[in-house]
């Protein structure tokens, strides 16, 4: 039966982390990094202990939206190394006992698509545009868009295009960018599609998938207007009829019958649902398997914050059985250090968060650079912004790329060794003291307190256990007891405070006198 594995599946407790290709290291030295990159730092990634890679889309793109606009999902851009590099890279992983689970991108393609070439080449009405959603405009000659609804990057989610005879046309839906046309998921067509895609990879000997806008693909009946036309990337609404329609989850059953004949591998969505029974729905036994919720990457460093996003997360997902799943940051979110205040100040909420995550039961993923304690570049110079939503916001929003600034691996001048070209985006020349090599060196460092609280989280067994129990705590401050012994405290007070009894096995910053000083968390046993 569907999910009857979860009990003892690989996901269910595991370390991911995510790699954004173009920063993590490149190979060949042209300034993006690649698959070859990947590769060849795997060393340092089964260093960090890690169970699990997710790979941020690395399939044939024109790279419009950073790989998210997919002209062939059954093959690897030659930007990243082509499939022969992501078969070496699956090698190299398995033989060090890390998973490797790549993005796919169901609700959309790019415009570079074939099936999106041909749909501009065939006529309104026609099976090739039936693929996608084509509509009529409104008003004189058809000039207005379909309906109101507005693209998450800015401006209408609605382009015209021109009629192979030279005429204004029909229009499309693109609830992303222009350059990346929603697919319609109420065509048959469409579903087997995706269903060979799921099998090639999954044959090639990927171990599952992270699955893109999963809340997306069912559109409502109709297309009716919104009722209130406001636009923001990355939010929980559960009234935007853009995303999460019933009608989704029919689309999950079916894949999770194909990766149901692929036992060992994952399904996971991105689900921006804010209602917990909804967001519960998507991880029943039939469906995903997992779920990411950004509650503590969306929350304040506040104790009463935080306590609110690991109950509200736990919740989510208690009454289909599925484990919560944690993370800080990702490639669309600014970098926790920074949101935590920046500095010092930010550099020790991030590593006394880093230990909260991981103290808790379920799946964690880890954005690569936060093991650095890497801040968001916000000062980038306008010229090098390459996130579709500074154009298309007319320069008014700055959009992501400044938390996907390149890796700095070693040595004292930029670019670090990330490459031996020019960065696709500037290192900041201050990180010197942030690189890999140098923290590795230093045994107080955030990416030795990540190393060593993720070997704990993996060999200790006072981690064992589904639930948490919460402990009372003075003001500013929590702490939560995990069934195999293990208690979590976090100190985001002013002061330091009395630590309850207990063997300290870790702390995020030095604990004098079985006090923990603010900004801090630590773990006993």
């Amino acid at each position: 039966m569907p999910g009857e594995a979860r009990t003892d599946s690989w996901w269910k407790t595991a370390v991911f982390y995510q790699v954004y290709p173009r920063s993590f290291a490149d190979s060949d030295g042209d300034g993006v990094g690649d698959l070859g990159g990947v590769r060849e730092k795997m060393g340092y990634l089964e260093l960090l202990g890690v169970d699990a890679l997710w790979i941020c889309p690395v399939m044939r793109s024109p790279q419009a939206d950073g790989g998210y606009d997919v002209s062939d999902p059954r093959d690897i851009d030659p930007l990243f190394g082509g499939l022969a590099a992501l078969d070496e890279l699956i090698a190299e992983a398995h033989d060090r006992e890390i998973k490797v689970t790549m993005d796919l991108v169901p609700n959309h393609t790019s415009i570079e698509h074939a099936w999106f070439a041909e749909a501009l080449e065939a006529a309104p009405g026609s099976p090739e545009r039936a693929r996608y959603i084509f509509r009529d405009g409104r008003g004189e000659h058809g000039a207005q868009p379909p309906n109101n609804w507005p693209s998450i990057f800015g401006g209408p989610a609605w382009t015209r295009i021109t009629e192979p005879d030279g005429t204004p046309g029909q229009w499309y839906l693109h609830i992303f960018a222009p350059e990346q046309p929603d697919l319609n998921w109420d065509n048959p067509e469409v579903a087997d599609d995706f269903e060979k895609t799921l099998r090639f990879w999954l044959d090639r000997g990927v171990d599952g998938f992270r699955l893109d806008v999963a809340h997306g693909m069912a559109k409502p009946e109709g297309l009716p207007d919104m009722d209130r036309v406001e636009t923001k990337m990355l939010v929980h609404d559960d009234d935007d009829p853009r995303f999460n329609n019933p009608g989704v989850h029919a689309i999950h059953r079916r894949i999770r019958t194909v990766l149901d004949d692929y036992p060992h591998a994952v399904s996971i969505g991105e689900v921006w649902v804010d209602d917990n029974v909804r967001f519960g729905e998507y991880v029943r036994p039939d469906e995903l398997h997992l779920a990411f919720n950004f509650r503590l990457a969306e929350t304040p460093f506040t104790a009463d914050g935080v306590h609110d996003a690991i109950t509200h997360s736990i919740d989510a997902v208690a009454d289909a059985g599925a484990p919560p799943t944690w993370t800080l940051s990702n490639h669309d979110i600014e970098r926790e250090v920074t949101r935590y205040g920046g500095g010092k100040a930010g550099v020790a909420r991030g590593r006394a968060m880093m230990m909260v995550e991981l103290a808790l039961p379920g799946a964690v993923f880890i954005y690569n650079g936060a093991e650095l304690a890497l801040p968001n570049v916000d000062d980038l110079p306008d010229d090098v912004l390459q996130d579709p939503v500074w154009e298309r916001t007319g320069h008014r929003e700055r959009g992501r790329d400044g938390c996907r600034v390149p890796m700095p691996w070693e040595g004292s001048n930029t670019p670090f060794g990330f490459t031996a070209g020019k960065p696709w985006l500037p290192i900041p020349a201050d990180w010197a003291d942030r690189t890999v090599e140098a923290q590795l060196e230093t045994l107080h460092s955030t990416l030795s307190l990540y190393r060593l609280a993720i070997d704990l989280r993996a060999t200790r067994p006072e981690f064992a256990g589904q639930q948490i129990e919460w402990y009372g705590s003075p003001e500013g401050c929590l702490a939560f007891r995990r069934p195999g012994g293990l208690t979590c405290v976090l100190n985001a007070s002013d002061d330091p405070i009395q630590l309850p009894p207990g063997e300290v096995l870790l702390s995020s910053a030095p604990v004098a006198e079985d006090r923990l000083p603010p900004n801090a968390a630590a773990w006993l046993v």
